[in-house]
């Protein structure tokens, strides 16, 4: 939670404040750290459609998931 609200409010360098996205329209849950630093360097490697599809599975209308998550 705290890392997506430091991503969303643009406090993190990187893609995200570089570009202005504020929309969480995917993500996992992992047990350890080491597991979700894996996971995500395995994604940044898929191409673009690979990850547009992996979204597209779980969250077809593209909607904002931090409401959820921060309710």
């Amino acid at each position: 939670m705290r890392r997506v609200g430091e991503h969303r409010d643009g406090h993190i360098p990187g893609f995200t404040k570089r570009y202005g996205c504020k929309l969480l329209v995917w993500y996992e849950v992992h047990d350890l750290v080491s597991q979700a630093i894996y996971r995500e360097k395995s994604i940044k490697s898929y191409r673009r459609q690979n990850k547009i599809n992996l979204i597209e599975a779980a969250n077809p209308d593209w909607k904002d998931l931090w409401f959820g998550l921060a309710s």
